[in-house]
């Protein structure tokens, strides 16, 4: 039979107390480690998370056409019953990718002179998106250009004669050397020289700025019946006949103010579609 000493007791009881105290400081720390682990763990899917938010924050101005041009501004749950925006914009270009309400802001285009094309002059279901409420150098309510002009009525050009303007030069740096037409035509031959707020065509008919495909088709007659027939041009809505559709006219898409640097302002193009699972190349055909 094993016997203790009486007087070894209190050593072991001191070894018993020190291993407890080693022990508890081991689990202390494995436990303080899993805490900093699990708020590391916290702080990083905190961190990731905040991340992901940011990085889907969706683009919330950008252009219909051409930059500068055609601004519109993302506006959320324009459409309630699907909860739908106005518009997506695209990350790449900064172009709009997607309409919710494809005719929101949108007004009849408004008769078409028939010319026994295809579409036989029916644009009763063709809207537009109104240009005149954003020319603001032309719509300075009754008082016209006497706003700028120190409160005094800018009299009427005498003739067409092409001379340098010191006024809209940021619309064209020197009028002198506008080269729409080649050099053959100057501002007042599309511009009403006794109403700014409107166009006008050779015969000094008027024509409103939501309508300029009617004084661009004059001379671009080619080009204009394409626009009609659907083969130039963009326009979204419906496929049927006659069915309603936005149209994009002339100037949305043109500067006809720029034509001596570019006759078309081209758009970065956005990235293809990804491929079908698997499926390596595109060369499928």
């Amino acid at each position: 039979m094993l016997t203790t000493n009486s007087k070894n007791i209190p050593s072991i009881i001191i070894v018993v107390i020190a291993l407890g105290a080693i022990l508890a400081g081991g689990f202390a720390l494995v436990g303080g480690f899993d805490i900093k682990n699990a708020n590391h763990r916290q702080n990083n899917s905190a961190a990731n998370e905040g991340a992901k938010t940011k990085a889907v924050q969706p683009v919330t101005e950008c252009y219909e056409s051409r930059e500068t041009y055609g601004a519109v501004t993302r506006i959320e749950n324009v459409v309630p019953q699907y909860g739908y925006p106005n518009i997506k914009c695209s990350k790449t270009t900064a172009g709009v990718l997607w309409y919710g309400d494809p005719f929101d802001g949108t007004i009849p285009m408004g008769t078409m002179p028939e010319i026994n094309d295809s579409t036989h002059g029916d644009f009763t279901n063709a809207v537009v998106r109104p240009r005149e409420p954003h020319l603001t150098y032309f719509n300075m309510g009754p008082n016209g250009c006497v706003t700028c002009h120190d409160g005094k009525t800018v009299p009427f050009p005498k003739d067409k004669k092409p001379r340098l303007i010191t006024m809209h030069t940021d619309i064209v740096a020197d009028s002198t050397q506008l080269k729409h037409g080649r050099g053959a035509m100057w501002c007042l031959d599309c511009h009403s020289a006794t109403n700014r707020n409107k166009l006008v065509d050779r015969q000094g008919n008027e024509i409103s700025f939501n309508q300029p495909q009617r004084l661009c088709g004059t001379c671009h007659g080619n080009v204009y019946i394409d626009w009609r027939a659907g083969i130039h041009g963009k326009r979204i809505g419906t496929w049927a006949v006659g069915g309603k559709k936005r149209w994009w006219v002339c100037t949305e898409c043109h500067n006809p103010h720029t034509v001596q640097v570019n006759r078309f302002d081209q758009i970065k193009a956005e990235s293809p579609p990804p491929l079908p699972r698997g499926m390596t190349s595109a060369n499928y055909e």
